[in-house]
């Protein structure tokens, strides 16, 4: 007589749930292409037309792992840009946003940056970035206004910001070092002081580390 328990059977939810966790997986590691049904099927531990039944199609499953890390991503970003606080705090927290996220959903990340699905064919990443660069436009549009810029400055400033961070964090993917506040606070350094105003040991000026804010 068998000792196994039973097998609990998945709901819908919980099976289309489970499809997409494997499918990241393999996804981030070895690309839409790279990647076959009969792979996704034996890591679930299903038959292909199980897949076939939740998603249509490899092609609709991948889209769905990328919709579902996009709109992670942007509501994280969203968030920390939405809050109160002054436009270098809101930076500060949209970077740690970004650099978080890296942190906690690396394969997410990967796949972002990889093959752009059908329902975004310029890229999912180039689409979340031009988002966030126009949230990121309006939260500046008083800072460059008080500094006498018109708004097309404020535009490509905008689009330099976000590019900026957007760089540094594919590059933080692998490397890790140093710390993602380090690593934000650096970033802010550079984006509102310049060059030639940069501090030796910058620190963040969030609610959590400082409580001043000039």
């Amino acid at each position: 007589m068998s000792n196994n328990p039973p097998r609990t059977r998945m709901t819908g939810v919980q099976r289309r749930s489970q499809l997409i966790d494997v499918g990241r997986g393999l996804f981030a590691a070895r690309g839409l292409d790279g990647t076959t049904i009969e792979e996704i099927a034996a890591c679930a531990g299903v038959s292909k037309p199980v897949i076939y039944e939740h998603f249509g199609s490899k092609e609709d499953l991948y889209t769905q792992v990328v919709d579902f890390e996009f709109h992670i991503l942007l509501d994280s970003i969203t968030a920390a840009l939405t809050e109160e606080g002054k436009p270098r705090v809101l930076v500060e927290r949209a970077a740690l946003a970004l650099l978080t996220y890296i942190e906690d959903r690396a394969e997410g990340f990967r796949i972002l940056m990889r093959d752009a699905p059908p329902s975004q064919p310029e890229g999912a990443f180039s689409t979340l970035l031009s988002q966030v660069t126009a949230r990121v436009e309006h939260i500046l549009s008083d800072e460059f206004h008080r500094r006498g810029f018109s708004a097309q400055d404020g535009a490509m400033y905008a689009q330099m910001l976000v590019g900026m961070v957007a760089m540094t964090g594919q590059w933080w993917q692998d490397s890790r070092q140093p710390d993602k506040h380090t690593v934000a606070a650096h970033l802010v350094n550079l984006a509102w002081n310049g060059l030639t105003g940069l501090q030796k040991d910058p620190e963040l000026r969030t609610e959590d580390s400082a409580r001043t804010d000039t």
